[in-house]
């Protein structure tokens, strides 16, 4: 084996390195075999594309305005929810309620990570019910979580919180249990403590992990609060598009879409800055 690896180390070079020989020659043609270079503003063509397509259809009357009103349309409707103040208040509630859901969810969702990723007994008691909350629709606990917690705001808060910590667990703590047991042989050898061995190995080897999680509970915050809002709410984009669904308001109804859309798209884009800026050390295919 040592024999075999030196003779394709020789002709190979450094690990990925092109033949020697054909270096020499200088007949290498380099081929690029990962994403390329980043393209700026990139996370805006699609969005960009889609509106695009919608005006098109719109202006040629393949859509009907009926069944999907026409940007312009859509543009209109939301200046004037703007002008008599329902969209600024209803959008204030409801990033609120997200917001608090999505921070509790994150703080909760990590600590059973970490309950459950550094201990076996943990992970035995934790893990089977996260999984099973896992594979049951948020949608369908509302009429049991109503029963609970009745029909206020502490209900929603609940929802949007058990919603959001799952994928902060699972992803956490999947990341988590696959550090290098290296160093953790290291860290009992320089006899770090528990909390040190959590604060310089558990914790940044989970983050990759994490930030994937968060970038889910990001978006499940939003759809989790798109639900609760329709539930004997009296503010809220939700509130405010189960009453234009009252009164056959469908560019209101669109309105709302396009606000969840934008929220759930510039969260993620945060997320992702974020995850850039903390996780600078690594080298990968998104740099």
């Amino acid at each position: 084996m040592a024999t075999l690896d030196a003779g394709v180390l020789g002709r190979f070079g450094r690990a990925g390195a092109a033949p020697v020989e054909l270096q020499a020659r200088g007949k290498v043609s380099r081929r690029r075999l990962g994403p390329g270079k980043p393209i700026p503003f990139g996370i805006a063509l699609g969005p960009t594309l889609l509106v695009a397509a919608w005006v098109l259809g719109s202006a040629t009357g393949a859509l009907d305005p009926e069944t999907l009103p026409a940007p312009w349309t859509v543009a209109q409707t939301a200046g004037d929810l703007i002008a008599d103040g329902r969209l600024q208040s209803n959008l204030l509630t409801s990033v609120q309620r997200a917001g608090i859901g999505l921070g509790l969810g994150v703080v909760i969702g990590v600590l059973l990570a970490l309950a459950a990723g550094l201990s076996r007994f943990g992970e035995a008691v934790l893990d089977g019910p996260i999984q099973i909350k896992r594979a049951i629709p948020t949608l369908a606990l509302i009429p049991l979580f109503i029963v609970w917690f009745g029909i206020g705001e502490e209900m929603k808060l609940i929802v949007i919180t058990t919603s959001v910590l799952v994928p902060v667990y699972i992803n956490t703590h999947a990341h988590l249990r696959s550090v290098d047991a290296r160093y953790v042989e290291l860290a009992e050898t320089v006899q770090l403590s528990r909390s040190g061995f959590i604060r310089r190995i558990a914790l940044p080897g989970s983050l990759p992990g994490f930030f994937i999680g968060l970038r889910l509970a990001v978006t499940i915050s939003w759809l989790a609060l798109v639900v609760v809002e329709q539930v004997n709410a009296t503010s809220g984009i939700g509130y405010l598009m189960t009453q234009a669904r009252t009164y056959g308001q469908i560019d209101v109804i669109v309105v709302g879409l396009v606000i969840y859309g934008l929220l759930g798209l510039f969260g993620d884009i945060a997320v992702r800055a974020l995850e850039r800026r903390t996780l600078a050390w690594r080298q990968t295919l998104a740099d």
